[in-house]
């Protein structure tokens, strides 16, 4: 009972916290960079957007869902795409609303995928391979949005050049090598040893290797059949949220160019994983405005519509339409049973036979 107080507590702060984050968020915004803005100054920005911008934004944000949908169908063999938008939706409203959400949404993802039919084990696979996907392009955005700077000509001077290329280039290589390892059994052998090795090195009482064949005996067999649709489906999907910042930033007047955009939308997905408050509330918006006005001159109006547009359209509206699936599937769930209850037994016994 004590965790359970502690957790909604604790759920609450995080909650009042983000949205703290977001009403105060001019005033955070001039005390970090000296720019002043007001509510005023954003709504203006925000009245000039006009009903076929919104309705490009929201056709891009279903584009958004309906591309993750193929990396939780390749995950889940028998999944359907209208199961993974309900699966996908439900999941993020409630990872959405706690600050530690994400094994509550993974327990009801569960419960979905069990009245559907599929096994525990089943599960247990997709929620990997999609965790395993969802990490290593989490890493990859970064280096793309180093590479997309470094090749505008972004870089203060050849010393920061040369640095921003060995780091994304690492990163990128990192990520090949993990994948290369759960796809190739030698490729995992190798990054076993090294993982043994840096454990040792740090002196760590883990065994790295024996956990990292362990996933990769779980996954392997839809890795290697399913990688292909799993790495598009991941691609489309975060192409679509980088075209709704895009958009955000054209009809504001925020927009800094084409590598800037890339670098602003990367850092913004790496500061959803500030646990401190679900999903990155408020921290997100604030990175993004100190990100757009310090680095790429942007006024601090639009660019402060900009990211409370973009929180909108990946954080604020996934709550409502996750609660509306999740809805649906509970009303379908209880129709189900209420029928699967008013069969006959004869038919019942038909059934089984």
């Amino acid at each position: 009972m004590k965790n359970k107080w502690l957790q909604i507590a604790l759920s609450v702060l995080s909650l009042g916290l983000a949205v703290l984050l977001v009403v105060y968020l001019p005033q955070i915004v001039q005390a970090l960079t000296g720019k002043p803005v007001s509510w005023a100054e954003i709504g203006r920005v925000f009245g000039t957007l006009d009903a076929g911008e919104i309705a490009l934004m929201a056709a891009l944000w279903l584009l958004s869902l309906l591309s993750y949908t193929f990396v939780l169908t390749n995950s889940l063999p028998g999944l359907n795409n209208l199961q993974g938008l309900t699966l996908n939706a439900a999941g993020s409203a409630v990872s959405n609303l706690l600050p530690f959400g994400g094994a509550l949404g993974v327990a009801l993802s569960w419960a979905m995928t069990k009245g559907w039919g599929f096994t525990s084990r089943a599960f247990v696979v997709m929620t990997l391979v999609s965790g395993v996907w969802n990490t290593l392009f989490r890493f990859i955005l970064p280096a793309v949005g180093i590479i997309a700077l470094l090749i505008a000509g972004q870089a203060p001077n050849a010393t920061v050049a040369n640095a921003g290329w060995t780091g994304a280039i690492s990163i990128i290589v990192l990520c090949v090598v993990v994948a290369a390892a759960l796809y190739w059994e030698r490729a995992a052998v190798w990054l076993g040893k090294g993982l043994d090795g840096v454990t040792r090195l740090l002196r760590l009482k883990i065994h790295a290797s024996e956990a990292f064949h362990r996933l990769r005996a779980d996954t392997a067999g839809i890795v290697r059949g399913r990688w292909p649709g799993l790495s598009l489906g991941m691609i489309f999907f975060l192409g679509f949220q980088w075209a709704i910042m895009a958009v955000c930033m054209q009809m504001t007047g925020a927009w800094p160019g084409l590598a800037q955009s890339i670098a602003v939308f990367a850092l913004s997905r790496v500061l959803t994983s500030a646990l401190i408050t679900p999903s990155g509330a408020g921290i997100m918006e604030g990175g993004v405005v100190l990100l757009l006005t310090s680095a790429f001159g942007v006024a601090a109006a639009p660019a402060t519509a900009t990211a409370l547009l973009f929180g909108f359209w990946t954080y604020t509206i996934e709550i409502p339409f996750g609660g509306l699936a999740l809805g649906a599937w509970a009303l379908l769930r209880r129709r189900n049973g209420r029928n699967a209850g008013a069969e006959p037994p004869s038919a019942i016994s038909k059934a089984t036979q």
